[in-house]
């Protein structure tokens, strides 16, 4: 897929009042933005704002629909396990609970706006509590899947230069044996009801902190989340979001795609480490004030996906074809879904003849999409609409979706080329910021100013693979006369960076 531009475990606390919120200086009426506001962004309808941060935005106005009674007793999140233990939040009691978790991150932790935190935590609880912590107190962070190597942390850990990780106890090990090697790594923060030496007590500092904690007002451009993707290309690059490119972009897949309701409960089968959790299990869902149900299992069983779909009243459910195909080898007519209406599947080629299958066993379809880590959904199969085996939909507003050949042309109906999302006349907020990447800006010496550049630049850069660890090469190279610098001879970085972006 090209982007092709034609331009350029928890007691439950009393809650308190939640803290005031100013809203955007820019915003002309002063009053919050509605569902039909985020979607009239999201289509360039109306300017995006200078201001967003979905936890102030998004969370704590359905906290205060809550408290009016215009949302339905629905929890906000409803988790379980295969030990019946379970925990239900309301909007307000997550609004509250964050607030303590937004203290342990900067108070406990000495976080501060922009900082990047590495969240490598199973699907529990806490995972959605420091995430909304994380908005709440302008921190980045980054979520990863606990089955990451020594290796694969090490990469991340480095790549990012974060400050904090947050880790449960099955990536202890590999955090601890790759933190010596990243200077820049200063906290280690462990989820679990175990203490550990070198490692802050998230549950002891929690017990403890305030639930008082005033939102900051983040920009809507401003950096939210990092997720690395796959690496099926080679090492995994650093897809940096922005507030509103997934706490606003996310509005038509959650009201047209999963075609949610604030009383809908939605379970999305996906992991942690994963955009489709995000996307699939908080920022979709919770835009629409939907219940996020979530059941932690120790590995995927059938058995138990099926009784959890008869048992509780979930109405969406959204997994991988895996998913679906491994559900279809089971008498699907013994049980009773009582409550499931809408099904969706994504991440993989859907086959027809699971299609079929479910379809005919639940009478239920199932709406297939595509997306990406750098964008989110790009086309989709939607509800009401003619199910074709075997096509993955029509595209997602507001992105205009082509197929090009090589040369960047939009090809004919029924011929094979690359997906592309053209960017005209400028690039949508709702796409991922940028790829986080080295640049190297380089002053030449007098025996190398006649150099060929092109053939200098892979020089310096196959130099810096064998030198170091490979992944730290610079992947642009740019030959300058003179570096910035104060007058105590350090080099001002950040008129390199604004200089790189467009900003000076």
């Amino acid at each position: 897929m090209k982007i092709f531009s034609c331009y350029q475990t928890f007691r439950f606390i009393r809650l308190t009042k939640p803290p005031g919120r100013r809203f955007h200086k820019d915003y002309q009426l002063q009053v919050p933005l509605t569902l039909d506001d985020l979607e009239a962004i999201m289509l360039c309808e109306r300017p995006l704002p200078k201001s967003f941060n979905f936890a102030a935005d998004v969370l704590d106005q359905w906290s205060q629909k809550e408290k009016t009674g215009e949302r339905p007793a629905n929890p906000a999140l409803w988790w379980v396990n295969s030990q019946g233990n379970e925990v239900k939040w309301s909007f307000r009691e997550l609004g509250s609970l964050s607030r303590k978790a937004a203290n342990v991150l900067t108070k406990s932790c000495g976080l501060e706006r922009g900082d990047r935190v590495a969240m490598i935590l199973p699907r529990i609880p806490e995972w959605w509590l420091l995430n909304v912590a994380c908005m709440r107190t302008g921190l980045v962070f980054m979520p990863g899947t606990t089955q990451l190597t020594a290796k694969d942390l090490l990469y991340r850990l480095r790549a990012s230069k974060a400050k904090c990780i947050v880790a449960s106890d099955e990536v202890v090990p590999a955090v601890e044996s790759a933190a010596s090697e990243c200077p820049d790594l200063k906290t280690k923060l462990l989820v679990s009801p175990h203490s550990r030496n070198g490692w802050l007590s998230f549950q002891e500092l929690f017990q403890n902190a305030s639930t008082e904690h005033s939102c900051v007002e983040t920009g809507s451009q401003e950096s939210m989340a990092i997720f690395f993707t796959s690496g099926t290309s080679g090492s995994p690059k650093m897809a940096q979001h922005s507030q509103s490119s997934l706490g606003i972009g996310s509005t038509h897949c959650g009201r047209h795609w999963f075609d949610l309701k604030s009383s809908d409960t939605m379970w999305n089968i996906s992991d942690t480490g994963w955009i489709k959790a995000s996307l699939g299990s908080l920022f979709s869902p919770w835009l629409m004030g939907s219940c996020v149900f979530v059941h932690r299992m120790a590995q995927f069983d059938t058995d138990t996906v099926l009784d959890v779909l008869a048992t509780y009243p979930i109405t969406t459910l959204c997994g991988p074809p895996t998913v679906y195909r491994m559900l279809v080898q089971k008498d699907l007519r013994r049980y009773k879904f009582k409550s499931l209406k809408h099904c969706l599947t994504g991440g993989e080629p859907l086959n027809p003849e699971v299609l079929e299958q479910w379809r005919a066993q639940t009478g239920l379809n199932l709406y297939e999409g595509y997306g990406q880590t750098e964008v989110g959904l790009i086309c989709a199969s939607y509800k009401g609409q003619e199910i074709k085996p075997g096509s993955m939909g029509i595209r997602a507003p507001p992105h205009d979706v082509q197929i090009i050949d090589e040369n960047g042309d939009v090809l004919p109906p029924g011929k094979e080329g690359e997906i592309s999302i053209r960017l005209t006349p400028t690039r949508h907020f709702s796409l991922f910021s940028k790829y986080v990447v080295v640049k190297a800006f380089v002053v030449l010496s007098a025996p190398f100013k006649s150099s060929n550049p092109e053939q200098l630049t892979l020089e310096l850069q196959d130099h810096v693979k064998k030198s170091t660890a490979p992944y730290k090469y610079p992947r642009k190279v740019e030959f300058v006369q003179e570096l910035p610098k104060t007058v105590t001879g350090k080099i001002k970085r950040n008129i390199l960076r604004d200089r790189e972006w467009g900003r000076a």
